[in-house]
C-alpha cells in the first residue's frame, strides 16, 4: 500500500509540474524547444505550421520527381529527350532550394539566418529562370526544326546565367555586412527587390520568348510551350503579389514586423510549387514516356505498298470459260518450257525465250510458237462452241 500511494504521489507530482512548464511554453510546442523554433508548432501562428506541411509536401514530390529520373535514365534514348535531362535536374534541384529555404523564413532570424535569406533567395529564383529560359529556347527550337540543342550548351548557359545573381548577391552582403559593418538582418525590404532586378529581367526574358514556342510546323512540342508560358505568368503574378505586400501592404496595415517572414515563405512555397505542378511533373512525364514502336503497322501510310492477302480470283468470281482457256494455255507453256523450245517451220529450231509464270499467254500465241495448225483449229472450234453456248 505503501508503495501505491508513493507512486500516485510521484504521478500527480509530473504532471504538476509538467502543466507548470507547458503553461510557460506556445499552445502546441514541447517543453524543450528552442524559442527560435516556435513557429514551426505554435498553434496561435498557425501560419508557420500550413507553410511548414507544404513545403515538406514539395520536398518530398520533388525528391520522388529526382529519383524516377534517376531510374528511368539508362531507358531513355530519343536525343530530343536526353538532351534536357541536365536542365531538368538543376530545375528540381533549384525547386527543392525554395521549398527548404522556407522554413529559414518560419525559424526566427539570427545573423546566419538572415544571411542565409538574403543570399539564396536570388539564387535559387535565377537558377529556375534560367532552367525556363534555356527550356524556352529548346522548345522553340524542337518546335520550328525538329531538333533540340546540345544538352552540354544548355547546362552551361543555366550555370553561366545562375552564376551572375551569384556575384550580385556575394556584393551586396559584402558591401553592407562587412565593409559598413551593419547586421546582417538590418537591411530595407527596398533593398532586398532592388538586388533581385537581375531575377526579373529573367523572368521577362523567359516570358519573351515562350510565347515564340507557338511557331512552327511541329506541333506536338507547341504543349510544352504552352505549359511553358503558363508557368511563367503564374511566377510574374506571385511575384508582383509578394512585392506589394512586402514594400507597402504590410506598412499601410501596420503589420510590417509581423507580416513580412509569412509573405516571403508564402511566396517561396507557391513559386516551388507552381514550377511542380506546371513544369516539373509534366517534363518528367513527357521525358519518361516511352517512344512508340517502329514495327507498328501504320494503315494510314501510304509511302510503302502492301501486298494483297487474298488472291485475285476469291475476290472476284470469273467466268469458267476463262479459267478453263487459261488453264489449257499455262499446260501448253509448260510443255513448251520442257521440251526446251519451239519449232518454226523457215526458221528451225530455237531455244524458247523465258516466261513470267504469273503472266497470262494466249492460247493462239502459244499454239503458233509450238508450230501446231491442227491444235490451233481445235481451239478455233471449242471457242465458238462456247460462244454459241453463252
Amino acid at each position: 500500500m505503501k508503495t501505491c500511494s508513493a507512486a500516485i504521489l510521484l504521478l500527480f507530482f509530473v504532471i504538476g509540474h509538467g502543466s507548470s512548464e507547458n503553461s510557460t511554453t506556445s499552445r502546441g510546442c514541447g517543453l524543450d524547444i528552442f524559442p527560435r523554433y516556435v513557429y514551426l508548432c505554435d498553434l496561435d501562428a498557425i501560419w508557420g505550421i500550413v507553410v511548414e506541411a507544404v513545403a515538406g509536401a514539395g520536398v518530398l514530390t520533388t525528391l520522388l520527381l529526382m529519383l524516377i529520373l534517376l531510374v528511368r535514365l539508362p531507358f531513355i534514348t530519343e536525343k530530343e529527350k536526353k538532351s534536357p535531362l541536365g536542365i531538368h535536374f538543376l530545375f528540381l534541384f533549384g525547386t527543392l532550394g525554395l521549398f527548404g529555404l522556407a522554413f529559414a523564413f518560419i525559424i526566427k532570424e539570427d545573423e546566419a539566418i538572415c544571411s542565409t535569406r538574403r543570399f539564396l533567395w536570388g539564387v535559387l529564383f535565377s537558377l529556375c529562370f534560367s532552367c525556363l529560359l534555356a527550356q524556352g529556347w529548346r522548345i522553340r527550337k524542337l518546335v520550328r526544326h525538329g531538333k533540340s540543342p546540345c544538352g552540354l550548351h544548355m547546362f552551361g548557359m543555366v550555370i553561366c546565367l545562375m552564376l551572375v545573381q551569384v556575384i550580385i548577391a556575394v556584393e551586396w552582403i559584402i558591401l553592407t555586412v562587412v565593409r559598413d559593418g551593419k547586421l546582417a538582418c538590418s537591411y530595407e525590404p527596398m533593398d532586398f527587390v532592388m538586388v533581385l532586378i537581375y531575377v526579373m529581367f529573367l523572368m521577362v526574358a523567359t516570358l519573351g520568348l515562350s510565347f515564340f514556342t507557338l511557331c512552327g510546323k511541329f506541333q506536338k512540342w507547341k504543349k510544352n510551350g504552352v505549359c511553358l508560358i503558363i508557368t511563367i505568368i503564374l511566377s510574374i503574378l506571385i511575384w508582383i503579389a509578394w512585392m506589394t505586400m512586402y514594400l507597402y501592404g504590410n506598412n499601410e496595415l501596420s503589420k510590417s514586423d509581423h507580416w513580412s517572414d509569412p509573405t516571403l515563405a508564402i511566396a517561396l512555397v507557391s513559386s516551388g510549387w507552381v514550377f511542380l505542378i506546371f513544369h516539373g511533373i509534366i517534363e518528367v512525364h513527357c521525358t519518361i514516356l516511352p517512344a512508340p514502336q517502329e514495327n507498328t503497322t501504320n494503315y494510314f501510310d501510304t509511302s510503302q505498298p502492301r501486298m494483297r492477302e487474298t488472291p485475285f480470283e476469291d475476290d472476284i468470281q470469273l467466268p469458267r470459260s476463262y479459267m478453263e482457256n487459261k488453264a489449257f494455255s499455262m499446260d501448253e507453256h509448260n510443255a513448251a518450257m520442257r521440251a526446251g523450245g519451239f519449232r518454226n517451220g523457215s526458221v528451225g529450231s530455237r531455244p524458247s525465250a523465258p516466261f513470267r509464270s504469273n503472266v497470262y499467254q494466249p492460247t493462239e500465241m502459244a499454239v503458233v510458237l509450238n508450230g501446231g495448225t491442227d491444235i490451233l483449229q481445235f481451239i478455233l472450234n471449242q471457242k465458238e462452241g462456247v460462244k454459241s453456248q453463252v
